[in-house]
């Protein structure tokens, strides 16, 4: 099974210079954990998790500083550089392999510089479920 079979392709993006609070409620908002992190041109320069957003929120120092994380901090600055890919006829099973191996729950499917979906490590999960994989 290709990779394209399973993938999401309405993929939310984030503006690199959006703040962490709107970046918190766009995740929200998609009911998802990361999305990524595009430039001025729509290029993929990074991806920003929940995990990134706690690990910020852990090293903020008080109340003041948690709220300059919040409202003045971009996710430019504190996102995953270099977020791993896949290619859309790449196998899902050397996708979950990557997956493992990186320690990451998504992989932004990509065609040369152009997103085009994303597969995660839940959409894996439910094709075995469903038996299709």
């Amino acid at each position: 099974m290709r990779v394209a079979e399973l993938m999401q392709s309405n993929v939310k993006t984030v503006p690199s210079e959006t703040s962490v609070a709107e970046a918190v409620v766009s995740l929200a908002d998609a009911h998802v954990s990361g999305m990524p992190v595009v430039d001025g041109s729509g290029r993929v320069v990074g991806v920003v998790s929940t995990s990134d957003i706690l690990t910020a929120e852990a090293e903020a120092e008080g109340d003041d500083g948690r709220r300059r994380l919040l409202n003045d901090t971009a996710v430019q600055d504190i996102m995953t550089p270099r977020p791993f890919t896949v290619a859309p006829d790449d196998d899902v099973r050397e996708a979950a392999r990557q997956m493992l191996y990186a320690d990451v729950h998504r992989l932004f499917v990509t065609e040369g510089d152009r997103l085009i979906g994303v597969i995660s490590t839940t959409d894996i999960v439910r094709a075995v479920a469903n038996g299709s994989l």
